[in-house]
């Protein structure tokens, strides 16, 4: 019977190829300027990182950490810098995501399609929205997180499982309501509502996506 490749498997993988590409761009660095180094550095290696990578939410440190050594080396290639050289500035500089947050950035993107488009309809069914209570976590738009039911780490990764807690720390300027609408139906129709969009109208997906990459940026790189 087939089986799907476990996660250490997919990771050696995934880590053999974008190594590979490294040492390829480091070969032909000399040769380019930073914006073209940089674009390979992107359609090269990121992309393989950021593929499906929502899927990594909550794999153990030591998987998420070889990742970030991935992206730590494609930096260093990229500005030409020693591997002896600290990470954080080069990251910074480059103005790229750290790894988990790059993974926090898709699920979360992934999370207010959901909500805020009738696509994605296999997700919708996945998440519902906590109904309005006369608290102040009903000025916004809070998911609610279901019960665990199995002990199966892989559980906690399910977009089912995964999506409420990023989205419900996020601040409350990104999970504004469309009020009329949220305020409008009972607690047996919440979970249908998502079809009609319980986040504000005012903010559109440019908007949401630049506030979450600076939301996320600052928290790689704290002030």
């Amino acid at each position: 019977m087939n089986t799907l490749p476990s996660p250490t498997k997919y990771l050696h993988a995934l880590s053999k190829s974008c190594y590979y590409h490294i040492r390829e761009l480091r070969c032909i660095r000399p040769y380019l300027d930073f914006k073209t180094a940089s674009t390979i550095a992107t359609s090269t290696v990121h992309s393989k990182l950021d593929y499906c990578n929502s899927l990594y939410h909550n794999l153990p440190n030591y998987q998420l950490n070889s990742l970030q050594q991935i992206q730590n080396s494609l930096a260093r290639a990229v500005v030409k810098a020693p591997k002896s050289s600290h990470i954080t500035p080069i990251l910074k500089s480059l103005h790229w995501l750290k790894v988990n947050e790059r993974i926090e950035y898709k699920l979360l993107s992934v999370t207010y399609k959901v909500l805020t488009t009738s696509q994605l309809s296999y997700l919708n069914n996945l998440i519902s929205v906590q109904p309005p209570r006369n608290t102040r976590s009903s000025s916004v738009v809070t998911l609610s997180r279901p019960p665990t039911i199995s002990a199966l780490k892989i559980t906690d990764r399910s977009f089912r499982y995964a999506s409420p807690r990023p989205w419900n720390q996020l601040p409350d300027s990104f999970r504004q309501p469309r009020q009329s609408c949220l305020d409008s139906l009972p607690h047996s129709l919440v979970n249908s509502s998502l079809l009609s969009s319980p986040l504000s109208s005012s903010i559109t997906p440019s908007l949401f996506h630049s506030r979450l990459k600076t939301y996320l940026f600052n928290k790689s790189f704290p002030p």
